[in-house]
C-alpha cells in the first residue's frame, strides 16, 4: 500500500471480519452487536444475505457495515441498519413517557408526574444502531466515526424503497461501570426475576417474556428511586456525540424509552433526514481533482462479496458526474462510467 492509496474503506461485513467484529463488540455488547461468538454468527450470515438480496423480505434484512483499515488489515468500526424494527414475530417494545398534571384545590398543591406506559408495535420503523469505533481510531482527522455513521443514511437513500417511512435510533442511557441499569433494577428485575444482563441476552432471541411479565398498566416514575428516575430519557456520556449528530440531521427525542434501561428513542421521517436528502446518484469519472475538491462519501453496490463498497475521497460533482482520484478505483472496485452514489462530508 502506497501513500497515494485509499487507506480506509467501508463495506458489507463478511465472515472474515468475525474476530474484528467480536473485538469491537467488547466496547458495546448490545442486542445488535453482542460480545458473544455464538450470537455473532447469525448476525454476520443475515447481513451477507441482506446485502446479496437472498434475504428476500427487505423488512427482515439487517445490514452490518465495517470500516476497514487497509493498511493494518483489520475492521476498526461498525454500524448497522435493521430493515424494520417491530414485526408480528418480534414486536418493537417501548415505554411511552408522558406527563400527568395533578392539583388539589383543597391543599393548593400541584404536581407533574412522569408516567411510563408500555407499548408494542408490529409495523415499526427502520432502525439504525450498532455504531462502534475502536478507541485507537477515535478522533481521527479523517472523521472515521462520521463516515461509519453516515454510510447508513447513504445506503438508505440508495435503496429507499426497501426501508420504512421513519428511522429510529435507540441511545444508551447512563449505566453503572458494571453495566447495571438503575431502571431495570427498579422495574424489570421485580417483574421478571432476572438480571439486566440475563434479560438482555434472552431478548435477543425471544421477547415474549416482556409481554408476559411486564406490567400492562401505567408506572408512575415518582414512585421509583431517584437514581432510576434520573436515567429515564437521558443520554449516556458515551453517546452524547451521537445524539448531537442525530439532532443536527433531523432526529428528535420522541418521548419513548427502552423498557430495560430507559435509554431515549430518537426518530425522524426518513425523507426529512438531511443526509438522505443530500445523497445523489451520479456517474463515476476517474481523474485528477483540484485543490478545492469537496470530500464525499462515494458508494456502490457490487455483484459479489462483500456486495457493497464505499470510501471517503475528494471529489468534484458536475452535471450528473462525480470526478474522483484514480486511487479510489480499487477501494470501490469501480471504473469510468460506473453508477455510484455520493454524500458530501464537508
Amino acid at each position: 500500500m502506497t501513500d497515494h492509496d485509499v487507506r480506509f474503506e467501508i463495506r458489507g461485513v463478511t465472515k472474515d471480519d468475525r474476530a474484528d467484529l467480536l473485538e469491537l463488540a467488547r466496547f458495546l455488547d448490545s442486542v445488535n452487536l453482542p460480545n458473544d461468538a455464538a450470537a455473532m454468527e447469525p448476525i454476520i450470515r443475515r447481513s451477507e444475505r441482506s446485502f446479496s438480496g437472498t434475504e428476500g423480505d427487505p423488512r427482515r434484512r439487517e445490514h452490518v457495515f465495517v470500516l476497514y483499515d487497509r493498511q493494518e488489515q483489520r475492521a476498526v468500526g461498525t454500524s448497522l441498519i435493521v430493515g424494520q424494527l417491530g414485526r408480528r414475530d418480534a414486536p418493537y417494545i417501548y415505554f411511552d413517557v408522558t406527563k400527568e398534571e395533578r392539583y388539589s384545590q383543597t391543599l393548593d398543591r400541584y404536581f407533574v408526574h412522569d408516567v411510563l406506559s408500555i407499548g408494542y408495535s408490529y409495523n415499526g420503523p427502520t432502525e439504525i444502531g450498532g455504531l462502534v469505533m475502536h478507541p485507537e481510531y477515535r478522533r481521527n482527522r479523517e472523521k472515521l466515526g462520521m463516515q461509519i455513521s453516515y454510510i447508513r443514511f447513504l445506503f438508505i437513500a440508495m435503496h429507499r424503497a426497501d426501508f420504512q417511512n421513519h428511522v429510529l435510533a435507540e441511545l444508551l442511557p447512563p449505566l453503572e461501570s458494571d453495566g447495571t441499569s438503575h431502571l431495570w433494577e427498579a422495574v424489570g428485575r421485580h417483574f421478571t426475576g432476572m438480571s439486566y444482563r440475563e434479560a438482555d441476552r434472552l431478548s435477543r432471541r425471544n421477547k415474549e417474556f416482556i409481554r408476559g411479565l411486564f406490567p400492562h398498566g401505567e408506572i408512575y416514575a415518582s414512585l421509583l428511586p431517584e437514581a432510576a428516575q434520573r436515567v429515564i430519557g437521558e443520554v449516556g456520556r458515551e453517546t452524547k456525540g451521537v445524539a448531537k449528530l442525530l439532532q443536527r440531521i433531523g432526529f428528535r427525542y420522541v418521548n419513548r424509552v427502552d423498557p430495560f434501561d430507559g435509554g431515549p428513542h430518537f426518530a425522524a421521517p426518513t425523507d426529512q433526514i438531511s443526509l438522505i436528502q443530500n445523497a445523489e446518484a451520479l456517474s463515476l469519472e476517474l481523474g485528477a481533482v483540484g485543490e478545492g475538491a469537496r470530500r464525499h462519501l462515494v458508494a456502490r453496490d457490487i455483484d459479489g462479496p462483500p456486495w457493497f463498497r464505499a470510501c471517503a475521497i475528494p471529489a468534484e460533482v458536475s452535471e450528473g458526474r462525480i470526478r474522483v482520484p484514480e486511487r479510489a478505483s480499487e477501494a470501490l472496485q469501480a471504473a469510468d462510467g460506473d453508477p455510484v452514489w455520493a454524500l458530501p462530508l464537508d
